[in-house]
């Protein structure tokens, strides 16, 4: 079985969500025995999600849980009750250090990542740019999706 794990963009425009889950679709098809590990945050994580499910692979979710912060946004529940197993990262600090200590673990507990990047290095603390770096360090194997077409949206920040 292999493991592989996402990090990605979470405001993507609509027409991106079709495009993305294609390649995914394609790219996860390649391995007979796929068994997925994400945070199951909003956008690519949750289209990966779909994408295991779509070529008859499972998956784990690995729940950030900011102790900093309030109640933590749940992801759905339909694809939430999918999941293999559900496990929670509980960090202390800023919300960024559990965003980053659950994308650690994802790269921690798979053989390979799929970085659902635009290739930007820029965002926050955890974030895709940043977990891809830590995935190469480890030796792991990353993957790069972004099909033609596929847009972020421009989110204000305030």
């Amino acid at each position: 079985m292999t493991r592989i794990g996402v990090t990605g963009h979470i405001h993507l425009e609509p027409l991106a969500h079709r495009l993305i889950r294609d390649e995914l679709v394609r790219v996860l098809s390649a391995h007979p025995r796929v068994h997925g590990v994400t945070c199951l945050a909003e956008g690519a994580d949750q289209l990966f999600a779909r994408a295991v499910r779509e070529c008859g692979g499972t998956f784990e979710v690995i729940l950030p849980v900011p102790l900093s912060a309030g109640p933590a946004e749940m992801p759905p529940a339909g694809l939430l009750g999918q999941a293999r197993r559900v496990s929670r990262i509980a960090v202390g600090g800023p919300v960024e250090a559990a965003y980053e200590a659950a994308s650690r673990a994802v790269v921690d507990r798979t053989d390979i990542l799929i970085a659902v990047w635009d290739g930007e290095v820029c965002g926050a603390r955890g974030g895709t740019a940043e977990t891809v770096a830590w995935a190469l360090r480890r030796g792991r194997e990353v993957l790069r999706v972004w099909p033609d077409g596929a847009r972020r949206l421009t989110v204000a920040v305030a």
